[in-house]
């Protein structure tokens, strides 16, 4: 229940759709040089659960379909069982890179 709360008070889904745009326009670079993300720069996004994570998945297969970028990482990065037991809240976190072309 908090966890809820503190998403719809932060609009914490809206923060992250609002990131996912810029990355969107500025992988897209309208005309040469306009873009704020370099060709060859890298995006990396943690998400902590299933609602972020899905939104960054389907924002970054965007991309690649359309010929803007590649993925880094085909799978999202996890945790792994030495870093879960140093740092438990590290269990949920998931990593997805891609690559502006």
């Amino acid at each position: 229940t908090f966890q809820a709360l503190r998403i719809a008070v932060n609009d914490e889904l809206g923060v992250l759709a609002g990131l996912l745009d810029a990355v969107r326009r500025g992988a897209g670079g309208v005309a040469k040089g306009s873009s704020w993300l370099a060709r060859g720069g890298r995006v990396g996004i943690i998400s902590f659960h299933s609602l972020e994570d899905r939104a960054v998945k389907q924002a970054f297969a965007g991309l690649r379909e359309r010929g803007h970028a590649e993925l880094v990482t085909r799978k999202p990065v996890e945790a792994g069982a030495s870093e879960v037991q140093d740092n438990p809240r590290s269990r949920s976190a998931k990593l997805r890179v891609v690559r502006v072309v």
